[in-house]
């Protein structure tokens, strides 16, 4: 087994490397608030809610557009998509795993995910399930001129989506729907919601949930408020339906099928956190160790203190491993039905966002009461990371899809079993 980076994909790191250099580090050191100790609060526009600044939009819009004029934006797109790419798994979760290794900047900016190569979890749903009519968002949402936020998770439910209480009852050619959401992300700049809706079957059920896209001016469709975050500016908001009638053609997919939908959406994004964790995790172990040989104390560098070198040596050999279990995984994706191996999914996800945590409280430790300031960029990197241990399945669900596949349940075989 050849265990290398193909060579096609090293040749794009170098690329996407040489195009940050000239067309991005550029445009980041016009605007260095946004990247120095004033980043939160000058990206945040506090008396819009908490919401980020359009000043700071605008920044992330113009990187988008020069990464979309090189031909970098749309590398992870089906090529199906006007301008897709096609890139395979495996350089997509080596190119999340490099740009986050490089630390903070407008090349992959950690507030909303956006980057020189795009994410959009959702484009592929859309490509694969939309009408022609819904496939018009697609490039609304590359462009930011018809965004189409995602709500499923509702104030009591969470990953227990089969349980939620949303619901959609048919009146003729039409459904109403009401219910609320949670952290329904960027639904303030939206154009159209993603709704999931229960329009029959019972609670617990994988069957009888849809998919609906309803625009965001739609009567009873409401923005409430944003919830303000661990790590801001926040875009996230809670979001009422009452009475909000659509028509059939509103619906995404088939109805009642709704749950594959969320389930690809989610999938989509758990290997590319997971990269984009380990890839953050090296940063703060690289950065640790650095500093750790350049400081003096008690007369000796502070990399001569096994209490210093023995943690990081944990994390580094953690990283390590899990780096190459990672790609591994996104290899497998490319040849299996990324549902079949889901438990190699998972163990990326959870292991690799606890990780990034455990590296950047560790980078902080070393770096004394500097790392705890906001000169240093652990202290963000750790707020962002530590929500992926909540958002797209909690590690506790995580390790649950593990355990299924561990013990059996359902019939189901881990996968490193049929190696």
């Amino acid at each position: 087994m050849d265990f290398r980076l193909p060579e096609d994909v090293t040749a794009k790191l170098a690329e996407l490397d040489a195009f940050i250099d000239k067309e991005i580090k550029p445009l980041e050191r016009e605007h260095p608030q946004y990247f120095d100790h004033r980043r939160e609060y000058a990206r945040t526009d506090w008396e819009n809610d908490g919401r980020p600044h359009p000043q700071w939009r605008e920044l992330i819009s113009e990187m988008e557009r020069r990464a979309d004029k090189a031909g970098h934006l749309r590398l992870g797109l089906p090529k199906s998509v006007p301008g897709g790419g096609g890139a395979r798994s495996l350089m997509i979760a080596a190119i999340r795993e490099h740009l986050a290794a490089k630390g903070l900047g407008l090349h992959n900016d950690l507030q909303d995910e956006s980057s020189i190569v795009g994410n959009f979890p959702i484009i592929p749903v859309l490509d694969a399930y939309g009408t022609p009519e819904q496939k018009s968002y697609i490039e609304g949402i590359i462009s930011g001129n018809k965004h189409l936020s995602f709500g499923l998770t509702e104030p009591g439910h969470g990953s227990d989506a089969t349980w939620l209480e949303t619901t959609a009852t048919k009146d003729g050619e039409h459904w109403v729907l009401n219910g609320m959401k949670r952290w329904n992300s960027q639904v303030a700049r939206a154009h159209a919601n993603l709704v999931f809706a229960r329009s029959s079957g019972r609670p617990g059920d994988a069957k009888g949930i849809t998919a609906f896209i309803v625009p965001t001016a739609t009567p009873g469709h409401k923005v409430l408020y944003n919830h303000w975050t661990f790590n801001m500016p926040s875009d996230h908001a809670e979001t009422e339906l009452r009475d909000v009638r659509v028509p059939d053609s509103a619906i995404l997919h088939k109805e009642g099928e709704g749950l594959m939908v969320a389930q690809r959406f989610v999938h989509e994004n758990r290997i590319r956190q997971a990269a984009a964790s380990a890839g953050a995790a090296r940063y703060c172990i690289t950065e640790a160790a650095k500093y750790a040989r350049e400081r003096i104390a008690f007369g000796e560098p502070l990399s001569k203190k096994q209490a210093v070198q023995f943690p990081l040596v944990e994390l580094y050999a953690e990283c390590e491993m899990l780096r190459n279990y990672i790609f591994r995984t996104a290899w497998e994706m490319e040849r299996r039905d990324p549902l079949e191996i889901s438990d190699m999914v998972s163990i990326c996800n959870f292991r690799a966002n606890r990780l990034c945590c455990e590296a950047a409280d560790r980078a902080m430790q070393v770096h004394g009461g500097m790392g705890y300031s906001r000169a240093m960029p652990f202290e963000h990197i750790y707020r962002h990371h530590r929500r992926y241990r909540i958002t797209e399945g909690t590690e506790e669900v995580q390790m649950r899809r593990v355990a299924q596949y561990l013990f059996g349940f359902g019939g189901k075989k881990a996968t490193s079993s049929q190696a």
